[in-house]
C-alpha cells in the first residue's frame, strides 16, 4: 500500500474539498473533545453524512479526540466515542493518558491513535504507546530526518505505524507542552480553546519583533525520502483554514506522491494560498534559527485573495478513485439486467424487455459507451461484460437509467458500517479530599542553587544533565530530573546508568520516553508535570505505565485536584516560574545569542525569562507562582513542588522558609489553581 494522505476537514465542505483533490483519509472533530474547538467542525448528523460519504469513496475518517478530559467529562467523552464508532470512523486521535486507557478496554474495531499532543520525540515512548493499546503515533514535529527514520524503525517492531505532519501551521512549542494561552488568557491549547498568542509580538532583543512565530512547514520535496523511511501516513495541517487552502495543499501532495514531482506553479500557489512569509523545513533538515521565523504578512493576505477563485476547480468535480466492474445482460423476451461491483458490494438492477430493432440495433460500443459515462460519482468503469443479443433495440435513456440507479445504491451500499463493539469501561473513582499536610518536594534548575540548609523538605530533584554526584544529602529522597525535551535516548540512559552508580533510585519524568527509560534501569518514576495528567483515570494509567507518584497538570483547578484517584501520591507545582513552552528552537538565538539570561518582552513590556536545556528551550512565565500564603488550601495533597529556576542559592533558601512559615510575597501569580481553563 502506498503512502497515505490524510488531510484536514474543519468543516463539510472542506471534507469534500480534501477528498475530491485526492485525499486518502480525512481527520475532522465534533465540537466537543477536539483540539480546534473553534473550527466550524461536525455535529452527529454531519458526523454521519461525512461518514458514508467517505467510505463510499474509499476515504478513512479519523476523529480527534485530542484534548485533556476532567474526571466529570469522561463519561461524555466516552459516549462520543461510542457514538463515533457506531457511525462508523475508522479511528480516534487522542492525547488524554486516562482517555486513552479507558478507551483500550472499551472499543474494537476502530485503531487508536497517540496525537502529537502526546509529544512523542524519541523511539523508546512507543513501548508505552503499545502497551496502551496505540496503533499509530503522530509524531512530534521537531524531529529531523534522522530522529524520524529511528522512529519509524522502532514503531515497526510494536506493529505501530507513523504519521507525520508535512504541511501547515508550525507551533513554536512541542505539542501538548504549551501553556502559554492557558496562562495569559485562561484559553487552554490543550483543551483545544488555543488563542495563538505565540502570533502575537514576543521579542528577543536584536531579534525580529515576532520571536515566538515560526513560518508554516512544508516538506513536499521529501515525500520519496518519508515514504523510504518507512512513513505511513502524510499529515497536513489545517481544520481552521478555508476549504481552498484545503483543496490546495491536498492537490499538491496527490500529485508528489502520485508523480514524485510537484510544478512549480503549483508550488506558488500553495504559498500564496496560505503561508507566513514562505515556507520552512528547518526542523527536517537539522538547519534551525532565525530563518525558521515568520509572520503573516500584507503581502501574503493579499496573494491569498487573489489565489482563492482558481483553487475552486480543484475540488468542483468527483474525484473518480473507486475501480468497479459492470456486466450488463440483454436478451429477447427477458428484462435487461445490468450488474455493478466493487469487488466485495454488488448491486444488480432489472430494466425493461428489449424489443426487436426496425432500423439500427444496439451495438456493443453504444452499450458500452452509455454505461461507462461515471461522471458525477466516486466511481470509474474498469471492465464491462457484455452479454447480448444482436438485433434488439432498448432506448439509451434505459441505459442511462440502469448506470444511475446502479451507482447511486453501490454509493449506498458501500457505506455501510461494520458492527463494532462498545463495552462502557469503568471509570477510576475520584477520591475524597483529605486533610493531610503535604511534604516539600524541591526542585532546582542547577545544583548551585541547594542551600546548605534543608530542613522542612523530603524531596530533592536535580538536573540529569547536572554535576550531581557532588550532591550529599543522605536525609533526602533525591531525583534526577530528567529533561522533557530528548535528543539522544543514548545519552539518557549513560546518565541515568551514572546517577544510578551513585545512588540515585527515583527520576522526574516529564514525558513518556523518560519514563520507560527510568523504569527499564529501575528508577521509581514520578509522572512530572508534562504528562499532563488531568484525571482519575490519567492517575491509574500513570500507576500502569510504572509511576509511583505524580505532579498534576498545572492547568486543573486545586478543587478537581484534590479530587483525583488516590491510587498514587499526587503533587502540585507550589512555586516557580510556570514552564509555558517546551521549544526546540530557543527564541534568544535570533537576537544577541542564548549565552544564558536571555529572555523575550511582550507588547505590553513584560519580559520572559528563557532557560536552555539539552538542546531545548523552556518559555518560563513572567512571575512565579506563590501559594506560601494559601497553605490551608492544599492540605489533601500528598507534595509540593518548589521549582526553582533562575533564584541563587539565597533566595531559594527565603522560598523554603516562607513555605513553611506561610509567607507572602509580591508581584506573583497563583496560576491556574483558582480559575482552571477553559
Amino acid at each position: 500500500m502506498s503512502i497515505q494522505l490524510l488531510a484536514p476537514a474543519g468543516s463539510q465542505e472542506a471534507m469534500v474539498a480534501a477528498v475530491r483533490a485526492g485525499a486518502d483519509a480525512v481527520y475532522l472533530g465534533l465540537n466537543d473533545f477536539n483540539a480546534r474547538r473553534n473550527a466550524q467542525n461536525f455535529d452527529e448528523d454531519a458526523l454521519k453524512d461525512a461518514v458514508n460519504y467517505c467510505r463510499a469513496r474509499n476515504v478513512r475518517v479519523y476523529l480527534t479526540l485530542n484534548t485533556l478530559v476532567s474526571d466529570q467529562e469522561r463519561t461524555g467523552a466516552l459516549f462520543t466515542a461510542k457514538k463515533a464508532a457506531e457511525i462508523g470512523v475508522d479511528g480516534l486521535i487522542l492525547q488524554d493518558l486516562g482517555l486513552v486507557s479507558l478507551l483500550k478496554r472499551a472499543v474494537t474495531g476502530v485503531e487508536l491513535h497517540a496525537s502529537t499532543q502526546m509529544s512523542v520525540h524519541s523511539p523508546a515512548a512507543l513501548e508505552a504507546l503499545h502497551a496502551l493499546g496505540i496503533t499509530r503515533v503522530v509524531a512530534a514535529r521537531e524531529l529531523d530526518r534522522k530522529a524520524l527514520a529511528g522512529l519509524c524503525k522502532e514503531a515497526a517492531k510494536y506493529g505501530i505505524s507513523v504519521e507525520v505532519f508535512v504541511h501547515g501551521a508550525l507551533c513554536m512549542s512541542v505539542s501538548g507542552q504549551c501553556y502559554l494561552s492557558a496562562m495569559l488568557g485562561g484559553r487552554s491549547g490543550n483543551r483545544g480553546l488555543c488563542a495563538g498568542p505565540c502570533r502575537l509580538p514576543f521579542g528577543a532583543p536584536n531579534g525580529t519583533g515576532y520571536d515566538l512565530s515560526l513560518k508554516d512547514l512544508s516538506l513536499i520535496d521529501y515525500i520519496g525520502q518519508l515514504e523510504e523511511m518507512g512513513v505511513s501516513s502524510l499529515k497536513i495541517e489545517g481544520r481552521m483554514k478555508r476549504p481552498e487552502y484545503v483543496a490546495a495543499a491536498t492537490r499538491a501532495f496527490r500529485i508528489a506522491i502520485d508523480e514524485g514531482k510537484v510544478p512549480q506553479e503549483l508550488k506558488d500557489l500553495l504559498k500564496d494560498v496560505f503561508s507566513r512569509s514562505g515556507f520552512t523545513d528547518g526542523y527536517y533538515t537539522g538547519r534551525l534559527g532565525r530563518p525558521m521565523f515568520g509572520v503573516r504578512s500584507d503581502e501574503d493576505k493579499i496573494n491569498s485573495a487573489k489565489t482563492l477563485s482558481e483553487i475552486h476547480g480543484f475540488y468542483r468535480s468527483e474525484r473518480q478513485s473507486v475501480p468497479v466492474k459492470g456486466h450488463i445482460f440483454i436478451q429477447q423476451s427477458e428484462p435487461v439486467r445490468f450488474t455493478l461491483t466493487d469487488g466485495e458490494n454488488s448491486v444488480s438492477l432489472e430494466g425493461d424487455v428489449p424489443v426487436k430493432a426496425k432500423n439500427r440495433p444496439l451495438d456493443k460500443d453504444v452499450v458500452e459507451k452509455q454505461l461507462s459515462r461515471m461522471g458525477g460519482t466516486p466511481f470509474f468503469l474498469n471492465s464491462l461484460e457484455i452479454d447480448m443479443q444482436e438485433g434488439l433495440m432498448l432506448p439509451l435513456s434505459q441505459l442511462n437509467s440502469l448506470r444511475r440507479e446502479a451507482a447511486q445504491a453501490l454509493e449506498v451500499k458501500r457505506s455501510n458500517v461494520p458492527k463494532r463493539e462498545f463495552i462502557m469501561p469503568e471509570l477510576a473513582q475520584s477520591a475524597k479530599p483529605g486533610g493531610q499536610k503535604p511534604w516539600i518536594f524541591a526542585r532546582f534548575y542547577r545544583v548551585e542553587q541547594i542551600p546548605e540548609n534543608l530542613e522542612g523538605v523530603a524531596a530533592v530533584s536535580v538536573p540529569l544533565e547536572s554535576d550531581f554526584e557532588s550532591i550529599n544529602l543522605p536525609d533526602k529522597k533525591l531525583f534526577i530530573d530528567i529533561p522533557r525535551g530528548i535528543l539522544s535516548e543514548d545519552y539518557i540512559v549513560s546518565r541515568l546508568e551514572r546517577a544510578y552508580n551513585k545512588g540515585y533510585r527515583a527520576a522526574l519524568c516529564g514525558n513518556l520516553s523518560a519514563a520507560v527509560l527510568a523504569r527499564r534501569l529501575g528508577f521509581e518514576i514520578c509522572f512530572d508535570f508534562g504528562m499532563n495528567i488531568f484525571n482519575s483515570d490519567s492517575v491509574k494509567a500513570a500507576k500502569e505505565l510504572g509511576a509511583s507518584s505524580v505532579v498534576v497538570s498545572p492547568e486543573l483547578d486545586l478543587k478537581s485536584i484534590k479530587r483525583l484517584s488516590d491510587l498514587l501520591p499526587k503533587g502540585i507545582l507550589a512555586y516557580g516560574r510556570m514552564p509555558l513552552m517546551l521549544t526546540r528552537n530557543c527564541p534568544g538565538k535570533n537576537g544577541a545569542g542564548c549565552g544564558g539570561g536571555c529572555y523575550v518582552t511582550d507588547r505590553k513590556g513584560i519580559k520572559f525569562p528563557l532557560f536552555c536545556r539539552a538542546g531545548f528551550s523552556e518559555l518560563l512565565n513572567s512571575k512565579p507562582v506563590w501559594l506560601a500564603d494559601k497553605m490551608d488550601e492544599l492540605l489533601g495533597l500528598d507534595f509540593i513542588m518548589l521549582m526553582f529556576t533562575n533564584e541563587d542559592k539565597a533566595q531559594c533558601a527565603q522560598v523554603i522558609r516562607q513555605y513553611q512559615a506561610g509567607g507572602v510575597a509580591d508581584d506573583f501569580t497563583r496560576g491556574l489553581y483558582f480559575r482552571g481553563v477553559k
